[in-house]
């Protein structure tokens, strides 16, 4: 039987993994259109650069410019052979509307048929390079570069070097990829301490190189831990590592009532007091409540639904309100970017 005081304290028993479940309700009431507010507001278009031309944003004053992905294998071809002509066009092209250009730097994909890293480190001096990501399932889902793997990092530290040398200062700004990965302990030479120990080196190497423009790593979730129950610090670490040396931080998808983006990222912005820019990105899916992980839902197949709520808004006023950012980045996907989007702008 149990003690009365046992049950009285079970009875008042708050879940801390549901302690934010509700605070998206705060700002159900948020409409268009969206008032000047500060932010500086990017469209994303992943590595899409064709669709830069002639967007709605370049005439629109709400809008501070464009993120696009960049691969690693396509700035360095070959070892030691930068080519940044791709970026060039971009900054050039944006200049001419008086918009900045935020790089996306990619070392992961999400198709294990797409590998971002240079061939050259696909060798036995690199231990491959990089690693197939896998899903919940087994499955794979893309390939991830060796982040916990000295050699592989140094190789990285001298592309941002030759990038900060050549944009530091000219755009806006550069952000690493998202922290979370599908490998575990039991993938090649992984390790989980190894692996944040590498993302630090990789934020530090940024920080380095681009003095000048705004730094960023998207850190959200950490292989090993699973916040807020199985916590190991490993992004808390990040986040405090982050505000330490002046690296900005956020991350991919603003899913405001799904506990796992609100007790990882979400939670980390929130919570803490933070000196270094944060930023949100709001990516396919999102604008109906989705994720690309997501198996109820296929990016390519979805072309929206004419009974949908435009929930533009509602994310607008809680990454205000609730994460404080200084950076949005709203993801060109069609139809919801000029539906939903453009027209909630002043």
């Amino acid at each position: 039987m149990l003690s009365l005081p046992f049950f009285s304290q079970a009875q008042g028993w708050q879940n801390p993994s549901e302690r934010y479940t509700d605070a998206y309700k705060k700002h159900l009431n948020a409409k268009c259109p969206i008032p000047e507010d500060g932010i500086k507001h990017f469209v994303y278009f992943a590595r899409d650069r064709e669709a830069l031309k002639g967007h709605p944003l370049l005439q629109h004053s709400s809008f501070t410019g464009a993120q696009i992905m960049y691969a690693w294998k396509d700035l360095e071809a070959n070892k030691n052979e930068y080519d940044f002509t791709a970026i060039e066009e971009d900054v050039r092209y944006l200049k001419q509307f008086g918009k900045k250009l935020f790089i996306q730097l990619q070392d992961v994909t999400f198709d294990p048929k797409y590998k971002a890293v240079p061939s050259y480190l696909t060798t036995k001096e690199y231990k491959g390079g990089a690693i197939l990501q896998h899903d919940e399932n087994g499955e794979p889902e893309g390939w991830v570069a060796k982040r916990w793997n000295v050699n592989v990092r140094e190789r990285y530290a001298l592309l941002l070097t030759a990038l900060g040398k050549e944009f530091d200062g000219e755009i806006e700004g550069i952000n690493l990829q998202e922290t979370a990965i599908g490998v575990t302990k039991s993938d090649s030479d992984f390790s989980e301490e190894a692996y944040v120990q590498g993302i630090k080196e990789n934020m530090l190497a940024l920080k380095k190189a681009f003095p000048t423009s705004t730094t960023m790593v998207y850190a959200n979730f950490i292989p090993g831990e699973w916040l807020p129950f199985d916590d190991k610090g490993y992004l808390k670490s990040i986040y405090q590592y982050g505000e330490e040396i002046g690296v900005g931080l956020g991350g991919p998808d603003l899913m405001v009532t799904r506990k796992g983006q609100l007790n990882h990222a979400l939670a980390q912005m929130h919570e803490g007091a933070f000196t270094v820019p944060l930023g949100i990105a709001i990516q396919d899916g999102n604008y109906i409540g989705k994720t690309g992980a997501d198996l109820d839902y296929n990016e390519e197949q979805d072309k929206g639904d004419d009974g949908r709520s435009n929930i533009v808004p509602l994310l607008h006023a809680f990454a205000k309100d609730f994460l404080k950012v200084s950076y949005m980045f709203w993801v060109n996907q069609v139809p919801y970017f000029e539906q939903d989007v453009i027209t909630c702008f002043k």
